[in-house]
């Protein structure tokens, strides 16, 4: 009976003495993956590639060029061909061909020994020389064509509205919005100089619409509002808010207005 006894005290204490030491065990391991979570990361070592860079982003705007400066818009744009517009076409090798044509209003021209016109409105004559020599590929072997402008119509822009001369005006070199409305004469008293409203056709239906504050550019501030003309433009200087009332005051009334002092 004592034997049985002992045995199984010694049973318990094992019991006892190896669950101790599990939790020993387990608290050591908590406690020391807690510190190790709170000790700052070592820096990882440079493995010499470097970072590949995140992709170009897609937002609207102007892209940096090699320098870091905004690519910016062609300044210098090329004529582009119009109806009733004049050419001479020259062939280098089969001077047979050669012969004058002119834009239709649809915006097509007749060609020589070709059995379809060929559209030439709105392209510049390096894109219609292209066209032409593609087009004559198929009678001619590797035709070399030239094209010249003989008359065609001069670019220009309207200025209407409150200005000293509305009307329309030849568009010679790079013109902005604020030396237009000085070859228009200037605004005219009562004009509303800083919403000047610029449109622009691309095409039979699509037009844009701008306001520029001509007032600031006067004053040497803001000069990117003083937009360069395209051919086509049409510059609008609408009346002032004081100039549309002013027809309702009595003329004392705004002699005085004026010539009060300020307090």
């Amino acid at each position: 009976m004592k034997a049985i006894s002992s045995a199984v005290l010694v049973i318990l204490t094992s019991i006892v003495t190896s669950d101790a030491f599990a939790y020993q065990s387990q608290q050591a391991q908590q406690s020391q993956q807690g510190q190790q979570s709170q000790q700052p990361q070592a820096p990882r070592k440079d493995s010499g590639t470097p970072p590949v860079p995140p992709p170009p982003s897609q937002s609207a705007g102007p892209r940096p060029d090699s320098a870091g400066r905004p690519e910016l818009h062609q300044r210098y744009p090329r004529y582009k061909i119009g109806a009733n517009d004049v050419m001479d076409l020259t062939f280098r090798y089969t001077p047979e061909f050669n012969q004058e044509v002119t834009v239709q209003p649809d915006g097509y021209i007749q060609l020589k020994g070709l059995p379809a016109d060929v559209h030439a409105q709105g392209l510049t004559v390096v894109e219609l020389t292209n066209n032409l020599q593609k087009a004559y590929s198929s009678i001619l072997h590797d035709p070399v064509i030239n094209v010249v402008l003989k008359d065609f119509d001069k670019p220009y822009f309207i200025a209407g509205g409150f200005v000293g001369k509305p009307g329309k005006y030849d568009l010679r070199g790079t013109t902005t919005a604020s030396q237009a409305i000085a070859i228009a004469g200037g605004f005219a008293d009562g004009a509303k100089n800083s919403q000047v409203v610029l449109f622009r056709r691309y095409s039979d239906e699509w037009m844009e619409t701008k306001v520029l504050d001509l007032k600031t550019v006067l004053k040497g501030k803001n000069v990117n509002e003083d937009t360069v003309l395209q051919p086509g433009d049409m510059l609008f200087v609408p009346k002032s808010t004081f100039a549309k009332i002013e027809k309702f005051l009595p003329r004392t009334s705004i002699g005085s207005f004026f010539s009060s002092p300020i307090p």
